[in-house]
């Protein structure tokens, strides 16, 4: 079975939670473990929150107001990345231990963390593309294997 999609969201706040709900509707019609599911889901937020907050474009008309998300499930594996036009990443990423109070920078750790296989570079647009993966699990009953 292979599933491909993507979405072109707005820079803003709302968008998060809509493109997870998209992804976990996907990931339960397919029929994937819902612990396997929620992992994405939270990785995938994290990178949506990322794109929302740093991934405007410095010149106007940059497409600075967008960003995409594209998931896809092929055999035993899922790919989401997430692209923006905003700065990227200069040389290494940033991924680091945030202080223990800290309200920000646990982000790209947790995709780390919650993923497989975790690249971070930049877009064709000249943004920041994260993009990571992960072995599948799947629930006994697949709804979309059933049919």
């Amino acid at each position: 079975m292979s599933i491909w999609w993507s979405l072109h969201l707005r820079r803003e706040a709302a968008s998060v939670p809509l493109a997870r709900r998209l992804f976990l509707g996907t990931m339960e019609t397919a029929g994937v473990d819902p612990d396997v599911s929620y992992e994405l889901s939270v990785a995938l937020t994290e990178a949506c929150a990322n794109a929302v907050e740093h991934g405007g474009g410095a010149a106007a008309g940059r497409g600075s107001e967008a960003y995409r998300v594209t998931a896809f499930l092929d055999g035993e594996t899922c790919r989401i990345e997430v692209a923006d036009a905003g700065p990227g990443f200069p040389g290494a990423p940033p991924v680091r231990a945030a202080g223990q109070d800290a309200e920000s920078g646990r982000g790209l750790r947790l995709i780390e963390e919650l993923s497989d296989h975790v690249h971070f570079g930049r877009s064709g647009r000249g943004g920041a593309v994260v993009s990571f993966d992960k072995l599948l699990k799947w629930k006994d009953s697949p709804s979309l294997l059933m049919a």
